[in-house]
């Protein structure tokens, strides 16, 4: 990509950013840590990937996303409205009663979301029967899934991955966000899921380590995917958990709590200032 497209996508996970610390703080709860770390992934696939209308999110034709790690339905609210799918006015009302955005992404209730998802391990399954679905069909769509390093803890997930592997799922690609936190504290204590790349290859995968937070790499790792041949393609994406905001930045506390006023105001004043500095770059 040129560096204009770059500061372009830059300037919009900044933006990104700053919907998920709203939305998280309006509603008083939610999953800040994992939204945030995710922010350039999300960007990238839904302002540059992936091929989609926000004026007619039920093409047959589009691309399809699954975000397996569904706690972490701020970012994806907050790219959606970035692209244009609603006004980022909802974004105030998550979790709220009667509300689109709800604490986990509902395909019934929210333009863009292409499957319910919250359970861990289940998005990944669904993402896979998609995939499956469009061979069939021999239809061109792509599906992607975004998954979560202690997610993979779940044994659905490795059972998604042999059926891919077995079915030889081309068009395919699933994205492990390598924060290296969840809930419990660092995912190397509670669960040990490494070597990640390794697993995947065993089932049939094609892999690719990156710097999830990097641009330019996050685009080098999905321009291998539509290349690879007769195998699915498996990204391990190494980010910051709380990227963005430097009191969140690293710390398991802030997987699901949302900021006090206070935070809320030293949060925003941050993403607004990076968000200002990119602008006039």
């Amino acid at each position: 990509m040129n560096a204009q497209e770059r500061k372009q996508l830059q300037i919009t996970a900044a933006k990104v950013r700053l919907g998920i610390i709203e939305g998280v703080f309006h509603a008083k709860s939610g999953h800040p840590g994992g939204s945030l770390s995710s922010a350039e992934i999300f960007t990238y696939l839904y302002c540059k990937e992936m091929h989609v209308d926000p004026q007619d999110p039920q093409n047959p034709g589009r691309d399809r996303f699954v975000l397996s790690k569904g706690h972490c339905a701020p970012g994806l609210y907050a790219a959606l409205a970035q692209r244009g799918y609603f006004d980022e006015n909802e974004l105030q009302k998550l979790r709220h009663i009667g509300a689109m955005l709800q604490g986990h992404p509902d395909m019934k209730g929210t333009p863009g979301v292409d499957m319910s998802s919250g359970s861990l391990g289940q998005g990944v399954s669904a993402a896979v029967g998609m995939a499956l679905a469009g061979k069939l069909d021999k239809a061109s769509y792509r599906v992607y899934t975004l998954l979560g390093d202690g997610e993979i803890e779940e044994g659905q997930v490795w059972e998604a991955a042999m059926f891919a592997g077995h079915h030889k799922l081309d068009n395919l690609c699933c994205i492990v966000d390598f924060n290296g936190l969840q809930i419990d504290g660092p995912v190397a204590e509670v669960g040990g899921p490494e070597p990640i790349d390794q697993k995947f290859e065993a089932f049939g995968f094609e892999t690719m380590a990156i710097d999830g937070n990097d641009f330019d790499e996050i685009e080098k790792a999905l321009e291998a995917a539509k290349a690879c041949q007769g195998k699915p393609f498996a990204i391990i994406a190494k980010t910051i958990k709380g990227k963005g905001v430097s009191f969140m930045e690293n710390q398991a506390g802030w997987h699901g709590k949302a900021p006090n006023g206070e935070e809320y105001e030293a949060a925003m004043a941050e993403l607004k200032k990076s968000l200002e500095v990119l602008e006039h770059a």
